[in-house]
């Protein structure tokens, strides 16, 4: 006779065992930072140290013992659980920081992205970090008092304890607890689930509940000022925007490999002070299209208000957006723009990615179909990690050896930046080749490129891998850009601009993708309120007509 295996305990003894897992397990990371960051100099402090686990578990007691009701307490730490689980580990394996901006990043995703984070490991610690508890956790039997009233008791006395226990540590050590936070604010978004729980709150709370969603109109007064040229040519303009380069490895910054010798032969224009707006593509790229500065930008107001392209195409430039990078960010949803990925282009695309160079496919089309001023957006796949390997063709495995995982924390330091740099090495040959193509233009156009990253990478420094980290304490290697400008002499012409002056201006200029609105709308000298001259990069030096 098969006896089917139960556990049981009273309800007491399954909030507390609950609440230890969520303690010492699911937090074992906050916990571990938490006790690094304290400095040990008094026995005060090791009191302090011992009082965290107890504060946590005493929270977690707590919390379960208000939500422990039949039929709701298991579903939901089940649920609690797993994104722990999933949480942990995206912590532990790459130092993520799990934010809301984190939240938006997992919602936008798209299938591609989420499948390059997916591995064996990952597969093996969900396992045992969250399946294998999910399934103990089924198997246990709470057992109830036969009176109601008893079993409310008995939860409220629960939770009146843990009250008190916090509260006591809150006198004891207040100025403790008030210094560790206020001097580490990244500490608190260690605290799983919580930080899982509050960024998805806050994010559909920003996504969905902010009211009124009408679109807000910006720079319908924009229209292309006079042209100074003899010449009667239109202007076209394209706008890579790169995909997780770093301008700590950009060798026309300064690095010491030589990671753009393709862009160093063509003259560009390089930036070397400039900054991000966020250190995730869906804050980042939105931002950079918007007319709000970092300091004042507002996610929320982006979603519904107009931006740089809708200004352009306001003056009457035709616009179009190419994507190889799982979209926009709402940054082209009102003008034409193509998914690149959709069209799955052998040549390019293989194992649910494409390579950049999907990006000029047939391009030559519809520029021969322009009649006006144009502006084309190449928003690329570039060094989109973990996976940087896939990012190139074999023919750019340069620097040996190289991370051929995306298990990149496993990875020798040195073989994983060989492999990032390689990454690096292929966008550089896709960019001038993209402005060798410009140049054969330059007898119908006026022609510029402009390149910006939309932030930067970790590659372990100090424990981090691939990006995201909140803007305050985020890491250089995160927000410091890779910016750049290119220009042929028939467009420095018509628009009065002396390179020179460019070119001395650009080594100490600081800069940031709030120059980007402003400097595009400048380039095709479109006038309108929107329009703020001080934010131009490029204004300074053009000359007197």
């Amino acid at each position: 006779m098969n006896v089917p295996i139960t556990l049981q305990c009273r309800t007491s003894g399954f909030n507390l065992i609950a609440a230890l897992f969520f303690t010492f397990v699911l937090n074992a990371i906050f916990l571990l930072r938490a006790w690094e960051i304290i400095p040990y100099l008094h026995l005060h402090d090791y009191l302090f140290a011992a009082s965290i686990p107890l504060v946590l578990a005493s929270a977690f007691y707590l919390i379960f013992s208000l939500l422990a009701w039949p039929y709701l307490r298991k579903p939901l730490l089940i649920v609690l659980v797993l994104i722990s689980a999933a949480a942990n580990y995206f912590m532990h394996s790459f130092g993520t920081v799990i934010d809301t901006n984190m939240i938006q990043n997992v919602f936008e995703s798209d299938p591609q992205e989420a499948s390059a984070l997916i591995s064996s490991r990952y597969v093996m610690w969900m396992l045992l970090m969250g399946i294998l508890p999910v399934v103990l956790l089924c198997l246990v039997r709470i057992r109830s008092g036969q009176r109601w009233w008893w079993n409310i008791l008995e939860r409220l006395a629960g939770a009146l304890g843990a009250v008190m226990l916090i509260l006591l540590m809150a006198v004891l050590f207040y100025k403790d607890y008030a210094s560790l936070i206020r001097n580490n604010k990244g500490l608190v978004k260690m605290i799983t689930p919580a930080n899982v729980v509050s960024g998805t709150g806050r994010y559909v709370d920003l996504r969905y509940l902010q009211g009124s969603q009408e679109l807000v109109k910006i720079g319908e007064d924009a229209h292309k000022g006079p042209l100074i040229s003899a010449e009667n040519k239109k202007t076209l303009v394209i706008l890579v925007v790169g995909e997780t380069a770093r301008a700590e490895n950009f060798s026309l910054g300064g690095y010491g490999r030589e990671t753009n010798p393709q862009l160093k032969n063509q003259q560009v224009i390089y930036y070397p002070n400039a900054t991000s707006c966020g250190t995730e593509t869906a804050i980042s790229v939105p931002c950079m299209f918007s007319n709000m500065p970092r300091v004042h930008y507002d996610a929320s107001l982006a979603r519904h208000q107009e931006g740089l392209l809708d200004v352009l195409a306001h003056a009457g430039v035709s616009v179009l957006w190419r994507e190889n990078d799982g979209g926009c960010k709402g940054a082209c949803s009102r003008v034409p723009h193509t998914d690149m990925t959709q069209w799955q282009l052998p040549q390019y695309c293989h194992d649910g990615f494409c390579q950049d160079d999907v990006l000029l496919h047939r391009l030559d089309n519809y520029i021969d179909s322009l009649h006006n001023d144009g502006v084309i957006v190449l928003h690329q796949m570039g060094s989109h990690g973990p996976a940087y390997y896939q990012r190139y063709p074999a023919q750019f495995r340069r620097f040996t050896p190289t991370c051929d995982s995306n298990q990149i924390q496993d990875c020798d330091h040195q073989a994983l930046v060989n492999t990032y740099d390689n990454s690096l090495l292929y966008s550089d040959d896709m960019i001038s080749r993209t402005i060798d193509k410009l140049k054969t233009l330059s007898d119908r156009f006026n022609v510029a490129l402009v390149y910006l990253s939309d932030h930067g990478e970790s590659l372990g420094e100090s424990g981090m891998y691939l990006h995201g980290a909140p803007y305050l304490f985020a890491p250089s290697q995160q927000t410091h850009i890779p910016v750049l400008l290119w220009m042929s002499p028939g467009y420095a012409a018509a628009y009065h601009l002396d390179e020179n002056c460019l070119r001395q201006q650009a080594p100490t200029e600081k800069v940031s993708q709030d120059h980007l609105f402003h400097t595009l709308l400048g380039m095709f000298n479109i006038q309108t309120k929107a329009y703020q001259p001080q934010l131009d990069m490029i204004r300074s030096c053009q000359t007197a007509s």
